[in-house]
């Protein structure tokens, strides 16, 4: 049977509560938002790395395939082997530390690619980054399910997109100013090293990861809830067993997010490539319209997410997969369409409605996670979950890379790889989450029964 009463588990400092038992608001919200300015960076970081992509190409000479490579699998490479263990320790030790460490370990290791003297030590510090943060997110998660009730859970996930969103807006706009700051800078020698400009922009990343590393210790730890058993988190075997017995609504959501992760991934890494082969825009430029376009769409996909979610829940016990399927419904035309139009402003005008429904996707789909997996094993599944969706989605690159070189074969083709890819790998995420609708709805129903809670009308 669940338990749903608040334990403290150890290390956990006391956190202040409201007269329901839940943290209090300024509690909360303080929490939820030094978690999102944390989200937030990570994603600048890899919006400012996707803006030197084309550069690192050239001065490195890498070729398409090469170029995938870096850009996604170096992300992925120990995540495989350490992500679920290093998720885990969100499940054992208070998650405020756990975030903090991942901060500090990862924007270290990213300024240290300012460092790198090949494609090789490059690559290497793409991977210890991704390895470092392979633990924020289930870490996380699982802190916002213990701030906030489950009512306001989907909007609670939907403000922490805001760091997805101001990751990719302002890394965007500052990424393409930064590198048009360093464009005449000739390669430096710095203690026998050779720097070229770009790397310049690298190193800049550690003092912000730094700090909020250290504002990361300020929140507070709250209560566990949601416990499916007494005592620790459960151990791995344990966690995959439960999954697996609950597969008919677990694997639907995994895979769905695999196709789309191959898409999604793909189509953020090679974004600025194709405006510059395509259309012929540099840097600055695809900073000064890429953010304002990004912002636009993220914020209403934050509004249509949490509308429509909330909207679906009230009146079904499916409906956060059901918004997520509609919300994927509305994304594969668009990401389809986007490279096929004449003109760059066009294309992100499409690429930014894709992204609007992406957003709406990500609250339903967290929220569904979170929502019907007990607490100990929540940052596993979790990590699962995600491992799915950052596993696929370095592929995604490398799809995009290896198609456009091997198949296309020309770098002016860019565009028409992307449109494919779209076209096939968007509907197939659809009609997958779209077979977890019924399981998921049965075990609401089982979770409500044992919580003893009034089911609302379907």
């Amino acid at each position: 049977m669940v338990d749903v009463t608040p334990e403290k588990v150890s290390g956990a400092a006391p956190a202040a509560v409201d007269r329901t038992g839940w943290p209090s608001r300024t509690v909360a919200w303080w929490g939820l938002g030094i978690i999102t300015l944390a989200t937030l960076y990570n994603f600048f970081d890899a919006a400012v790395f996707r803006m030197l992509v084309q550069r690192i190409k050239v001065d490195l000479a890498l070729s398409d395939e090469e170029l995938g490579w870096l850009m996604g699998p170096a992300n992925i490479l120990f995540y495989v082997l350490v992500g679920i263990p290093m998720a885990r320790l969100a499940d054992l030790y208070p998650r405020k530390l756990v975030l903090s460490a991942s901060m500090f370990l990862t924007s270290t290791v990213t300024s240290m690619g300012g460092l790198a003297q090949g494609f090789a030590q490059l690559f290497a510090t793409r991977t210890l980054a991704g390895a470092g943060g392979s633990a924020h997110a289930p870490a996380s998660y699982s802190l916002i399910a213990d701030y906030f009730p489950p009512g306001m859970l989907p909007r609670a996930i939907a403000f922490l997109q805001l760091g997805f969103i101001g990751g990719n807006v302002i890394g965007s706009f500052v990424g393409g100013q930064m590198v048009a700051y360093v464009h005449d800078w000739s390669p430096s020698t710095v203690a026998g090293l050779t720097i070229f400009n770009w790397q310049w922009v690298l190193l800049a990343l550690w003092p912000p990861g730094l700090l909020i590393g250290f504002l990361l210790l300020t929140i507070k730890e709250p209560p566990r809830r949601g416990k499916a058993r007494e005592g620790k988190a459960m151990p791995l075997v344990q966690v995959l067993a439960e999954i697996g017995k609950r597969r008919a609504v677990y694997l639907p959501l995994f895979i769905g997010l695999a196709f789309s992760a191959l898409e999604s991934f793909g189509l953020q890494e090679w974004r600025v490539p194709l405006l510059v082969r395509k259309y012929g825009w540099n840097e600055a430029q695809i900073g000064n319209w890429l953010a304002p376009m990004l912002l636009a769409g993220s914020i209403a996909g934050l509004f249509v997410g949490a509308t429509v979610t909330e909207w679906l829940t009230k009146r079904y016990k499916d409906g956060l997969v059901r918004a997520t399927v509609i919300m994927f419904s509305c994304a594969a035309p668009c990401a389809v369409i986007a490279p096929l139009m004449p003109t760059g402003e066009l294309c992100l005008v499409f690429y930014s409605l894709t992204g609007m429904f992406g957003i709406a996707s990500a609250i339903s789909q967290n929220a569904a996670i979170q929502r019907i997996t007990p607490n100990e094993m929540r940052g596993q599944v979790t990590a699962c979950y995600l491992f799915f969706f950052i596993f696929f989605g370095a592929i995604g690159s490398v799809v995009i890379g290896t198609v456009n070189q091997r198949i296309m074969g020309s770098e002016a083709d860019l565009w028409k790889t992307m449109s494919l890819t779209a076209a096939v790998l968007m509907p197939l995420a659809g009609i997958s989450i779209a077979f977890a609708i019924k399981p998921f709805r049965k075990e609401i129903e089982r979770l409500e029964s044992l919580e003893g809670q009034p089911a609302p009308a379907s």
